[in-house]
């Protein structure tokens, strides 16, 4: 008798054993059956905040990023790293604070100082420093870049040996939109296919990077991989350069604001074809978009307009740092909802790594977060409580809603952004032990930062400040 129940606890407690591992591998089967969503970031170069119908432009006509920012979520105060072009490419693909690598003013070769440490192609992120497209390719995506990289000219430093699969795009920071007949003044502007493999754009450029990015997902998609694809546009930065049949466009405007407009419209042209694309493949529901810029607009070079913020690229007043953001995620994000809480650039990283199955936890010493749980509202808080910014003797904190500036040429000056995002009314005099205390949490965080690899010439930083105070007090009411 005894025999006998212990048979039958035994063969209970296998029956159960094999459920479970039944279960198990139920559970497992479900979890991996789950795919990887695909990732497609459209990133333009010095396109002004206002100079987007989603911001309230009637001049521009941006009907494929208006019908993003229905589908997805905008972000009210997206931040970039740094007010200039390599800095805040820097910060981004790197997921933290470019200055602590040494990263932290513009690589413009033939505008560094003579005692530079570091000048041409040799600026670029360090080689021992970790991308998005590394982290990506640990989870099993295939990366592709198109357009302007500007991180790094030397074979090094290359997309192809920062984790990216594909390149088509140029190594330099500004280029012709349209095929150079005689060889440019920098080699880092030529276009290149891959490594080494060098030819010029058979139509406008803009065009073109939205073709070879169709053709790259369209391959990732036969292939059955998750895909990573980073378009850099360099519009709407400078040259100004245009299509005639663009600038038909608008014939009530002139000047570099009908180029700007024309160019634009390329920028919104290439951006929809991209989305239309995955739509077509039927794998939009699977893909999350962002749009974004690199920096503020720089008003007197393209036209552009930062309304209803003060300041420009290159400063650090809001509209040399506060960019347009958004995100779409079918069944993960609500359509056309609004974020208010400042965020940063660099969060974008660790989003999309905890999105393609990640743990944040194994990144490697990241500034950002992931923003997911926030715009979801799971975690209620603020992705961050405290931003920083520097470029030499310039440094600026955001301190939940107060921002202190800290300046080369006049004593710092203190905003509170929700009642005065033109930063135009100091309450330094008012507050000087928040003064104070901001001074000293900036100066802390800036000693733990490495020395500039590279210096800028002097006379640039002089030109950041008088571009600021231009652009500061004239009134930059939103253009109807």
């Amino acid at each position: 008798m005894k025999a006998q129940l212990l048979s039958v606890a035994l063969l209970s407690a296998l029956t159960l054993f094999t459920s479970n591992i039944a279960l198990a591998d139920v559970a497992s089967s479900k979890k991996s059956a789950v795919k990887q969503p695909n990732i497609v970031l459209l990133f333009s170069d010095d396109a002004g905040y206002a100079d987007f119908g989603f911001h309230g432009s009637k001049i521009m006509k941006t009907p494929h990023l208006d019908k993003l920012a229905k589908e997805g979520v905008r972000f009210e105060q997206a931040y970039v790293t740094d007010p200039t072009c390599g800095p805040s490419r820097a910060g981004l693909i790197t997921g933290k604070y470019q200055q602590r690598f040494g990263f932290e003013e513009n690589n413009v070769p033939g505008y560094m100082s003579e005692n530079s440490a570091a000048d041409g192609s040799d600026m670029g992120i360090p080689v021992e420093e970790k991308t998005m497209a590394d982290y990506l390719k640990n989870l099993g995506y295939t990366s592709g870049f198109y357009g302007k990289w500007h991180v790094g000219g030397a074979d090094k430093f290359h997309p192809l040996n920062r984790g990216f699969d594909e390149f088509y795009g140029f190594r330099g920071g500004a280029r012709s939109y349209f095929a150079y007949s005689k060889a440019p003044a920098s080699k880092l502007d030529l276009n290149e296919r891959n490594f080494g493999n060098f030819e010029e754009p058979q139509d406008y450029y803009t065009d073109v990077l939205a073709q070879e990015t169709v053709e790259f997902i369209e391959n990732s998609v036969k292939k059955d991989k998750p895909f990573f694809a980073f378009v850099s546009f360099n519009a709407v930065h400078t040259p100004m350069d245009a299509r005639p049949e663009d600038l038909a466009q608008f014939p009530n405007l002139q000047g570099k604001l009908k180029t700007l407009a024309a160019m634009t419209l390329a920028l919104d042209r290439a951006s929809g074809k991209i989305m239309d694309k995955l739509a077509e493949l039927g794998i939009d529901d699977n893909t999350i978009v962002i749009f974004t810029n690199d920096n503020g607009g720089p008003s007197d070079k393209n036209a552009s307009s930062n309304a209803p913020f003060s300041g420009t690229k290159s400063n650090h007043l809001e509209g040399g740092l506060r960019v347009p953001f958004l995100m779409k995620w079918p069944n993960n994000i609500q359509q056309n909802s609004t974020f208010s809480a400042p965020v940063s650039l660099f969060d974008l990283l660790p989003t999309f790594y905890a999105a393609g199955g990640g743990m944040t936890k194994d990144l490697q010493d990241v500034d950002g977060v992931d923003l997911m749980p926030y715009i979801q509202n799971i975690k209620v808080s603020r992705p961050h409580d405290v931003l920083f910014w520097k470029k030499d003797t310039r440094a600026t904190i955001r301190d939940g809603d107060w921002k202190l500036i800290r300046f080369p040429d006049r004593p710092a000056e203190l905003y509170y952004i929700p009642e005065d995002i033109r930063e135009m009314n100091d309450l330094a005099a008012e507050h000087p032990k928040k003064v104070k205390k901001m001074f000293k949490d900036l100066f802390e965080w800036e000693s733990t930062l490495e020395r500039p690899r590279w210096l800028l010439k002097r006379e640039f930083e002089n030109y950041d400040i008088e571009r600021m105070d231009r652009y500061r007090r004239v009134n930059l009411e939103r253009r109807n």
